[in-house]
Formats: structure tokens, C-alpha cells, sequence
């Protein structure tokens, strides 16, 4: 089929957050290639943009090399069988959509099949694991990159790439709708919110939720007035509101169906796990304590590979720590509840912090859909 009729495009995303990310893409890909035609691996967000999903996203999930270790061979099987099917059907061309561990070896194997592949989020060689870089090369005929210092990178080693700023800096207002939030929440504008943000995968919410509900706990005994809203992931209620109920008695923490968006938009500090979450954060202005635990051994063996001092996205991208991090051991109840409430006693540091991640945000926002789109229309074409 040409390309300016609609191209078939294979996509892979590994996790809620990929789905975000393809989601944002496959609505800018639509307006280039209106029949545009989509299948692979997605969650909900893509599928509302009209992609089928022969696997459920959720069998990629996972968290840590001990969860990667005990669900290897269900992976291989799904890569092996998704790899036969797209070398038989012959789309124009294959998207990953981060989870490397899983499309780095299925993009090296449909490239040396001759079909083309691109890889959109460039793995963060720059913070740990940089023998990545070697895979990548193998894998990707070009990568679609969120961050502005990425593609020279990548072009020392010979991997072609394009900076396409990102999809969530474009979707999220510079100017956050806090009034409008609160309405929508049920939160009176006088009110003292916090949202709690434990992650979106059911391995890192048992590590995580906790230890946020905990905080909660802490956080409403020195401030009785407190209120807090914690957004749940599809499917994820039957998970998440047995531990809120045991850790977070006395908090009442009001779950949400989904809505991160509107719970960063109407709250005044938020306690949330590193990773997408905490650049969303950023992007909606909000003072946040960045935390994360994991396993032992898998702490152990990312601590050995990092390359940084710094944990979340928006201290790395900022090159410092403009928010607190609490990660492992230092991530207890006390701890987070004590950083969460310093927030709250400091407005100057605040607005501060306000003035940083508008620059951010700025940075960030270029026009995602219309760039990726573009280049991904090189790659069909070349």
C-alpha cells in the first residue's frame, strides 16, 4: 500500500507508559495517513487510536530482573510469535515504544529481515546500562528521541536519530487548569491536596503504595485538614485499595478511576514514583518528593550501573536536585511525610521550583506528533 494512502505500521508498547506515548503518536500519525492501519502489542490508549492488540499489554509488564527472570520464557514466546507474524505479514515498518528488553531483540530480527525499524524513546544510556548503545545500533534504523541532548549522542555511535521533544510536554497545558480540577475531583479550592502517585505496574505498587499510604497517615496527623487523592491504574483497584486500607487507615485517601492528570492538576504537592509520573509532575508545576524500591537484588544491581547522582526525570534533566528523592531505604513513611510537608511550609521555594519547570516544559515542547510523524515519513521514504 502507498504511503500517502495509509500506511501498516507495527507497534509494540511494553507498559501504561508506552501505551501514553503511542497513543500521542498514533493521533499524530493519523492525521498525516488518515487509513492508517496499526496492530502489535498496545494498551487502551492506543487501541482508542485504532490499534489492534493481539497480546494484552499487560503480559510485558514487568518489574526488575527477578520479575524478567520468572516470566523469560512467556516473553520469548510472545516476541518469537509476534516476530513470525510480522515477518510474514510485511508491514512498512516496525515501532518499539521504549521497553528495550523486549523490541531491542525483536528489532534486530525484523531488520535483518528487511523491514524497518524505528525505536521511539532512547533508552537512558546516559544515566546507566550505556552498553545499550551496541544493541540499539543493531536494532533501530533511526530513534525517535524525547530529549533534546539525545541525538548527538546517539550519532557518535553511529545511530541515527531526531529529537522530537515530547508528547506529554505538547498534551499538558503550560498554564495548569487547578480551579477546573478541583471541580471535577469534588475538591473545594480551599483545600490542602495531596496526590499520591505509587506507580502504574502491580510489582512496583506492592514496593511503593505502602509506603505512600503510610506517609499519608503522617501527613494527616500533622495537618488533620489534609486531603488526598491517589489515581489507579485500569485494573489495578483490586490491588491498590487493599493496601490503602491497611496502611492508610485514618487518611482517608479517595481512589480515582485513572485521572493522574487531574489529581496533579489540582494538588498542592505530590508524594510520586519515579518514572514517567514524575515528569508529568513536573510538567504540571507541582512540588513533589520523588521515591522508588525495589527488591534487593535489583537494587543492587541498578545502583552498580548508574552513572548519575540523581533518580527522577526532573532533577536529570534539570542537573540538579531541585526536588527531594527518597529511593530505597531512605524511602520510609517518616521521610517522605516530612519532605511532603516542607513543601507546604516554604512558597518561596515553590514559586521557585514553578519558574524552573516552566522553562523545562518549554524546552520540551515540540510539537511531539508533527516531528515524529515527519520522521518517521523519512524512514518510509528512504
Amino acid at each position: 500500500m502507498a504511503v500517502t494512502t495509509g500506511p501498516r505500521l507495527a507497534l509494540v508498547a511494553g507498559e501504561a507508559s508506552g501505551d501514553l506515548l503511542g497513543g500521542l503518536l498514533l493521533a499524530g500519525l493519523r492525521q498525516r495517513w488518515p487509513q492508517l492501519q496499526a496492530g502489535g502489542i498496545a494498551g487502551p490508549r492506543m487501541q482508542a487510536q485504532g490499534c489492534a492488540s493481539w497480546w494484552p499489554q499487560e503480559r510485558l509488564s514487568v518489574f526488575g530482573y527477578v520479575d524478567a527472570l520468572q516470566r523469560l520464557p512467556e516473553l520469548l514466546r510472545i516476541r518469537r510469535q509476534l516476530g513470525d507474524r510480522l515477518l510474514a505479514e510485511r508491514p512498512a515498518a516496525f515501532i518499539g515504544i521504549d521497553a528495550p528488553d523486549f523490541n531491542f531483540g525483536l528489532e534486530t530480527r525484523l531488520r535483518a529481515g528487511g523491514l524497518k525499524t524505528i525505536h521511539f524513546v532512547c533508552p537512558s544510556i546516559w544515566a546507566w546500562r550505556g552498553e545499550r548503545v551496541v544493541k540499539l545500533k543493531a536494532a533501530a534504523d533511526h530513534v525517535l528521541c524525547l530529549f533534546p541532548f539525545e541525538p548527538a549522542l546517539l550519532q557518535q555511535h553511529g545511530v541515527a536519530a531526531t529529537f522530537v521533544g515530547h508528547p506529554l510536554a505538547d498534551a499538558i497545558q503550560l498554564e495548569v487548569p487547578r480551579a477546573a480540577a478541583r471541580t471535577a475531583l469534588g475538591l473545594a479550592e480551599a483545600a490542602t491536596v495531596v496526590a499520591l502517585l505509587p506507580g502504574s505496574r502491580r510489582s512496583e505498587i506492592t514496593h511503593i503504595a505502602p509506603r505512600l499510604a503510610a506517609a499519608a497517615v503522617l501527613m494527616r496527623r500533622a495537618r488533620p485538614g489534609l486531603r488526598f487523592v491517589l489515581p489507579v491504574a485500569p485494573g489495578l483497584r483490586d490491588l491498590v485499595a487493599p493496601i490503602v486500607a491497611r496502611h492508610g487507615a485514618g487518611a482517608d485517601i479517595q481512589l480515582l478511576d485513572g485521572q493522574s492528570h487531574a489529581a496533579l492538576a489540582a494538588c498542592d504537592v505530590t508524594l510520586v514514583a519515579s518514572g514517567t509520573a514524575a515528569l508529568e509532575a513536573a510538567l504540571f508545576k507541582r512540588p513533589m518528593v520523588i521515591t522508588y524500591h525495589l527488591a534487593w537484588l535489583n537494587w543492587r544491581r541498578m545502583r552498580r550501573m548508574a552513572y548519575q547522582p540523581w533518580f527522577g526525570l526532573p532533577n536529570i534533566l534539570s542537573g540538579d536536585f531541585v526536588v527531594p528523592e527518597l529511593i530505597q531505604d531512605a524511602a520510609t513513611p517518616d521521610a517522605l511525610a516530612r519532605e511532603g510537608l516542607a513543601w507546604l511550609d516554604d512558597a518561596p521555594r515553590c514559586a521557585a521550583l514553578v519558574r524552573r519547570f516552566d522553562d523545562l516544559h518549554l524546552s520540551l515542547r515540540q510539537n511531539t506528533a508533527q516531528k515524529a510523524t515527519d520522521a518517521i515519513a523519512q524512514v518510509l521514504q528512504g
